[in-house]
């Protein structure tokens, strides 16, 4: 499969005097048709890590590389290029604008696109009816429940056929029937269109529609599980295992 993206050796502290290092040598290549799922404790670096995946933040240290070039040597448009062309964003709390409609957010990144009118009409009315939200198209994202705007915040991401989804908490506000059409769809547009899917949860069931799962501690890749020829029960309940021992570990570092 063809490279998407590369970090190598990420670090990054925030903080001043009172630092935190909340990634400390992460590295990762995604590729095209990977499903990647991240899991750890809160505090671990999960979201940290998604953000420099998606170029919203930049690592203190470490190298980010799009076909095998550094992002930081790009120009700033050639960068906004890579993003718009390669990466769409779930967002945890959906990062949707207010003073547009659904319709109108779920547009945006095919405007930016220079996509026709016809077909930015056809895209965002079909994504829509997959995330059943076709009849909010029109409303506000403050006159929509939680769950309305994270199939919203779903569908933006979708729209404009990335290569590559990063997820934060994908169904985090979604109930049982919504979050299983999310994840059913992304598994599609994994499976048939070779879209990567990079996705933080904390959740074994939404972990076992992934291929290959990491677990992060303390700003490290810690372990790492994959799905194989396991069939998705079989994979959930190895997750739930694993997970069990994970934080089996955490009681060992603390003691009685």
């Amino acid at each position: 499969m063809k490279e998407i993206i590369t970090v190598k050796d990420l670090i990054k502290i925030y903080g001043g005097e009172s630092q935190v290092k909340a990634l400390n040598g992460v590295s990762l290549t995604v590729n095209e048709g990977d499903f990647i799922c991240i899991m750890g404790p809160s505090g671990s670096g999960k979201s940290t890590f998604l953000n420099i995946l998606a170029n919203i933040d930049n690592p203190t240290k470490g190298a980010v590389l799009f076909n095998g070039e550094s992002i930081y040597k790009m120009s700033e448009r050639k960068v906004g290029e890579f993003r718009r062309d390669n990466i769409g964003y779930i967002f945890q709390d959906f990062n949707l604008i207010d003073t547009l409609t659904i319709r109108e957010n779920i547009n945006v990144p095919l405007v930016l696109a220079n996509k026709s009118k016809a077909e930015i009409k056809e895209r965002v009315e079909n994504i829509a009816k997959k995330l059943n939200i076709f009849e909010f198209l029109d409303k506000f994202p403050v006159e929509c429940s939680g769950g309305q705007r994270q199939r919203a915040a779903a569908a933006r991401a979708l729209v404009s056929d990335p290569r590559m989804i990063v997820a934060d908490e994908p169904t985090g506000n979604l109930d049982t029937k919504n979050s299983h059409d999310m994840l059913k769809l992304l598994k599609e547009r994994n499976v048939n269109d070779g879209i990567a899917i990079v996705m933080v949860t904390h959740d074994s069931m939404v972990a076992s529609y992934a291929k290959r799962l990491l677990f992060l501690r303390d700003g490290k890749i810690d372990d790492s599980i994959d799905r194989g020829e396991l069939t998705q029960k079989e994979f959930f309940y190895k997750i739930v295992d694993v997970t069990s021992k994970e934080s089996q570990g955490l009681f060992d570092v603390m003691g009685d």
